[in-house]
């Protein structure tokens, strides 16, 4: 997934919670199902940053000698510069573009 090509903002924007609640019909389970988004988007993001990085692994444990890596250091940058995993989840969540639904064990409790 390219997140750079999403549209969510690099900054926090304030949302109305009782808008974002009425597709659930409760903020708490909006709030849960937007946090396990973000989570998923953190560990896919971490993963790839670990790839992308590995490149740069040095293969001997010499402590003394580290090198800047100007290319992994533009990556580094690069993903420090992406909309945090909770912007985007939120995003994806405003966009309808997540699928969540209930399990039958919470349909028989309401």
């Amino acid at each position: 997934m390219d997140f750079k090509k999403s549209n969510t903002p690099l900054t926090t924007v304030t949302r109305d919670m009782i808008e974002l609640s009425q597709d659930t019909g409760n903020i708490y389970e909006t709030v849960c199902i937007i946090s396990k988004r973000a989570n998923q988007i953190a560990q896919q993001m971490k993963s790839d940053l670990e790839k992308k990085l590995q490149e740069f692994a040095p293969y001997n444990d010499n402590l003394e000698e580290i090198n800047e890596n100007r290319e992994q250091i533009e990556i580094s940058r690069y993903y420090e510069r992406l909309p945090k995993p909770t912007l985007i989840a939120t995003q994806e969540y405003i966009d309808h573009k997540l699928f969540f639904r209930k399990s039958n064990k919470d349909r028989n409790n309401i």
